[in-house]
């Protein structure tokens, strides 16, 4: 099915094409860049625009940053948070690493 505005999506990108909007844009005649996942390439820019990181690296910055916290606390229920905590990062940590 298409979008309900693809009429008016592609009639105004043929205007910008009659009026020059597309001429001399940077890069033009040159091979794209090479691309590790071509078929996530937009979504992964989109991410690493917005400072958004992959969810394996999240959880291991989360995971050091508790490592971190343990080494620094010497509460014992403070301690027996932190490695409860850490226990639940690993545990996420090792299903984001499983997932395709």
């Amino acid at each position: 099915m298409d979008h309900p505005l693809i009429d008016l999506i592609n009639a105004r990108i043929q205007a910008a094409e009659k009026d020059g909007a597309f001429d001399n844009l940077e890069g033009a005649g040159k091979p794209l860049p090479p691309c590790d996942d071509p078929e996530n390439a937009v979504f992964n820019r989109i991410l690493k625009d917005n400072g958004a990181v992959p969810e394996v690296v999240a959880l291991s910055q989360e995971l050091s940053r508790l490592r971190q916290e343990l080494l620094e606390t010497s509460d014992r229920d403070e301690r027996g948070r932190i490695i409860k905590d850490m226990s639940l990062a690993e545990a996420r940590l090792e299903l984001a690493r499983k997932r395709p």
